[in-house]
Order: structure tokens, then C-alpha cells, then sequence
């Protein structure tokens, strides 16, 4: 198992932890702060040497040397957090205040702390250890049992320094990182993604239409002029009515297809004729109630006719419905969007119907899922996406 972080690799097994880097890199990442410790020296020595002068140069001196030190201490700490946190922590604009923060902690408290704890863990069985050597008086029986014991600590130390370097890092890390700006990161990304999606669909659409449908549209024509010249009832207008039917079922396919891929209704029309024509093609009846105020923003249109159209099609597979209903308003801002039939109900997400990819993609757009499918049915569906 791969370990991100020191408090992850705490938790392997106590030979594997024991034998690997982590321990040294906790210690490591606690002596770094012997460089914040100069830094804290070096302020403290320029608000002493201006403080000869006058107190008022001992003030300004002491503030420049901090400021200056709060910009280095920055960047070294995100630097050396990969000692005990493998996941790099960029900087960024938005975080400068935090960076000083934490600057200032590490400058004035933090950095001798890690010094203290780190020569009192290591240095605590080092001397019992030793002690044979650094105090030659000992009775032999008393050295051999501090040196046991001094031994006995060292395993106990490396969990120590692990520990409280991975819980400085955790700290280090929340402050420069925050999770919450994490989570905006990855929502962004996925939408981000969603939108490359998109794009990329609309292309295809577009290369579907403008390429293939126009060729066999005229293949279809050519068929059916070349049926036109030969003789009724020959074995070659026989062949050429029979490729002209499957030029025109390729056709049509073709065209559901398109249609499946990305809808040029909704592109032109919008929500409310996009969702007419899905349910115009559906195999259940379905009635259609959906009144919203002109174009909506694109991605609650795209996302909303998604759903409708995985509903639908759900509906027509799964349900066992005589009937199926789709009703969509805007409510305070939200568009709400509900796909209810009659059919046997008993609609679950962990079978693999579609509905945690609707979950999924309505969480994109900040919206919401929710499912009411007793056994014996109804079924209603409802999706809520802000506008």
C-alpha cells in the first residue's frame, strides 16, 4: 500500500513502517526547523541592533526583517511538507494571507517546538543508550539494562517523530491548502470535463450531420433514380429497391442516432421542444408539461435534457409504464424537472440503471437527485438544478 502522508504510513504494520523512510523523513522535516529558528534569530538581531540607535529604528528594523522572513518561510514550508505529505501544495494568490500566518507561527512558536521535540525523543534513549560509555561508574548489570532500554525506546521515538511530524504537516497543509479549496478544485475540474464532453459531442453531431447523413441522403436519391430507369419487376430493380429500403432504414438510424448524440432541437428551440421530441419518440406514451421562461443557461438546459432523456428511456426498458408524464417549472431560481410513470416501481441505483450517472451529472451543475419508486410503483423522478 502507497502512503501519502506520515499519518498514513502510521497506520502499515509496525516492521514494514519501522524499516521504511518515513520515520527518517519526519525527522528530517522536524530538524528543517532549525531554518525558520536562524530566521527568528536574524529578526531578533536586527530589532536589537536598531534598538542601539533609537527604539523607533529597532521597531522598523525588527518589522522589515519579519516581513522578510515571512516571505521566505512561505515557500519553505510548502517545500519541506513534502517530507511528510507527498501531495505538492501550489501556491496561490488567494492564499498569501494564510502563508503569512502561518510564517509568523512557524517564526515565533512552531520552530522550537519541532527542535525540542525532536532532542528530547531522540535524545531521551540516545543517552540511556549510552550511558554505559558517557558514565563508566555504572554497575555492569545497571548499564546493560539502560542500554536495553535505550534500544527498547528507539522504535517507540520513530513512532513519535512520525507522529507529531505528520500532525504538523496536517496543520501546515490545512492552512495552505484548505479542503474546502480543494473540493472547489475538483468541482471545477469535473466541470471543466463535462464541458470538453459537451463540446466534443456537438462535434461529432456536427460531423454526423454535415458528413455521413448528407452522403447517404444522396445515396438514397441515386438509388432511387437508377429504380426509376430499370425495367418493373427485373431481378436488378428487385436489388436496387431492396439496397434503396436499407439506405433509407441506414438513413433513419443514422438520424436517431444524431438525435442521441447531441439534440439540435434543443440547441435551436430549446428545453421545451427538445423534451416534446424525446417524448414524441418514446415507445410509452408520454405527456409533456414543460413551461419555463425562454432560453435557460446552457448547461441547465443540457443537463436537464439529459435527465429527461435517460428518465425516458429508463421508462421505456425498466418500468413495465402504460404511461409516463414529464412536468418542469422554475421555483425561487431552480429549475425542477420531474419524470413520473405508472409503472411496477422498485427503481434501485445499484442495479445499474443510469441513476448515479444522473446523480453524478446533475452534481456538476450544483443540482440535486431524488427517487421515490416503491414496489408496485409509481415512480417518480426529480431533479433540481439551480439557474
Amino acid at each position: 500500500m502507497l502512503n501519502r502522508t506520515a499519518l498514513e504510513a502510521l497506520t502499515r504494520h509496525p516492521l514494514p513502517f519501522l524499516a521504511s523512510a518515513w520515520p527518517w523523513r519526519g525527522a528530517a522535516y522536524l530538524a528543517a526547523s532549525a531554518v525558520p529558528g536562524v530566521a527568528a534569530g536574524l529578526t531578533v538581531a536586527a530589532v536589537a541592533s536598531g534598538t542601539l540607535v533609537s527604539p523607533a529604528l529597532g521597531v522598523v528594523a525588527g518589522l522589515a526583517a519579519l516581513a522578510l522572513a515571512c516571505l521566505l518561510i512561505a515557500p519553505y514550508e510548502r517545500l519541506r511538507l513534502r517530507l511528510v505529505d507527498v501531495v505538492p501544495v501550489p501556491g496561490a494568490p488567494h492564499r498569501r494571507w494564510r502563508e503569512a500566518g502561518l510564517a509568523v507561527m512557524t517564526l515565533l512558536v512552531l520552530w522550537w517546538i519541532d527542535l525540542i521535540m525532536l532532542a528530547f525523543t531522540i535524545g531521551g534513549p540516545l543517552v540511556l543508550a549510552l550511558s554505559p560509555v558517557l558514565q563508566g561508574e555504572l554497575a555492569p548489570i545497571v548499564g546493560v539494562a539502560s542500554t536495553v532500554a535505550g534500544l527498547l525506546l528507539l522504535p517507540v521515538a520513530a513512532y513519535t517523530i512520525t507522529a507529531w511530524a505528520g500532525a504538523r504537516g496536517a496543520m501546515a497543509r490545512a492552512i495552505l491548502a484548505p479542503a474546502q479549496s480543494e473540493l472547489t478544485e475538483v468541482l471545477r475540474s469535473r466541470a471543466r470535463l463535462v464541458d470538453a464532453f459537451e463540446m466534443e459531442r456537438r462535434r461529432i453531431e456536427r460531423d454526423l450531420h454535415d458528413g455521413a447523413q448528407q452522403r447517404l441522403v444522396s445515396l438514397s436519391m441515386s438509388l432511387g433514380i437508377a429504380g426509376l430507369d430499370l425495367p418493373e419487376g427485373s431481378e436488378a430493380a428487385r436489388l436496387i429497391r431492396l439496397a434503396h429500403d436499407e439506405a433509407k432504414q441506414a438513413l433513419a438510424e443514422l438520424r436517431e442516432l444524431i438525435r442521441g448524440v447531441h439534440s439540435q432541437v434543443l440547441t435551436d428551440r430549446g428545453l421545451a421542444a427538445a423534451v416534446q421530441d424525446v417524448a414524441g419518440r418514446s415507445p410509452v406514451p408520454v405527456d409533456v408539461d414543460v413551461d419555463v421562461p425562454g432560453r435557460l443557461p446552457a448547461p441547465v438546459e443540457v443537463t436537464a435534457y439529459y435527465v429527461v432523456s435517460e428518465a425516458l428511456a429508463n421508462l421505456a426498458k425498466h418500468s413495465g409504464a402504460t404511461r409516463g408524464a414529464v412536468t418542469g417549472r422554475i421555483e425561487r431560481g431552480t429549475l425542477v424537472v420531474e419524470v413520473h410513470d405508472d409503472g411496477v416501481g422498485g427503481a434501485d441505483p445499484g442495479r445499474g440503471t443510469g441513476l448515479t450517472g444522473l446523480a453524478d451529472r446533475l452534481a456538476v451543475v450544483e443540482g440535486r437527485l431524488s427517487l421515490s419508486s416503491p414496489p408496485g410503483g409509481p415512480t417518480r423522478l426529480r431533479a433540481e438544478i439551480p439557474c
